[in-house]
């Protein structure tokens, strides 16, 4: 087993300003997004020009955080939000919930393409590829947070943690004797799963012409399986824990699973719209 590094989440504070490093995790992944959407808008037939790019990133990054906190709060916290409405301004208590930022991003996709007179699933299938390092960035933030841990393990690549460190209140198990177990990385799968490997394969897929909705057919299925691959290793939060009393069903997996079902039916759609092939 392997000692979990304990890692500042604060990289500098100057006074009452503090950097944190998931912040600065936000700022690599529209960094990254803004790099590749730029390569990808010069292939011929990219639905947006290099010079739009820039708006691009702006919009999705809106959408990536309202969205995200929207979700956080309406899908993990609600009975908080109900208790207290002006919790969903507290941005600074945390919380962001990727399927929040994901249905952000469509509406901001949405507005968008509206000023670039295109249709909707060819900016979303140019977009799909630019999402992964970003949830990748993401995930490795989570682990610097020391967030969203998995199950106990004895893999020799499972973290030791501490209860100082990991108080029970935060995570379902994290009481008595197993508070010091070693556990999964579920984040740093996670980070492997949704970011590099998804990242790869639609870098791949996105490579050569394919139908309209095609590319973003495949994210939704192939970053539901990673999601909910990961969902049965990965504890939930104390306060929701697993759903309709069993031990294995999360939030995660309810919010994945139709990522999945969606996917399969565009693709199959878009594999017999075939004869209207497009670059994506």
């Amino acid at each position: 087993m392997i000692a979990y590094p304990e890692i500042d989440p604060v990289v500098v504070a100057l006074g009452p300003l503090k950097v944190h490093w998931y912040g600065l995790m936000y700022l690599l992944a529209f960094g990254s997004a803004w790099w590749l959407g730029k390569r990808r808008a010069q292939v011929a037939g990219a639905p947006i020009k290099p010079a739009e790019v820039d708006d691009l990133i702006f919009y999705g990054a809106m959408g990536v955080v309202l969205g995200g906190r929207f979700g956080s709060v309406l899908f993990y916290n609600f009975d908080t939000f109900l208790a207290d409405p002006l919790y969903l301004l507290k941005i600074w208590e945390g919380g962001m919930s990727f399927h929040g930022g994901f249905i952000g991003v469509l509406v901001a996709m949405e507005w968008y393409r509206r000023k670039l007179n295109c249709h909707f699933f060819q900016l979303t299938d140019f977009i799909a590829p630019l999402v992964p390092l970003g949830i990748a960035a993401g995930r490795f933030g989570n682990f610097i947070n020391a967030e969203l841990w998995g199950a106990p393990s004895t893999v020799p690549w499972a973290m030791k943690l501490s209860c100082e460190q990991f108080p029970a209140d935060r995570f379902i198990d994290f009481a008595g004797p197993l508070c010091y177990s070693a556990r999964h990385p579920s984040q740093l799968y996670e980070m492997l799963l949704e970011g590099f490997v998804l990242f790869a394969a639609l870098w791949i897929i996105s490579s050569k012409p394919k139908p309209v909705m095609m590319v973003s057919g495949y994210f939704l299925m192939l970053y539901g399986i990673a999601r909910t691959s990961v969902e049965f290793i990965r504890l939930p939060d104390a306060h929701i824990g697993y759903l309709m009393q069993t031990d294995w069903l999360t939030k995660g997996i309810v919010l994945s699973v139709p990522m999945i079902l969606a996917g399969l039916i565009i693709i199959a759609y878009a594999r017999r719209a075939g004869s209207n092939a497009t670059i994506s």
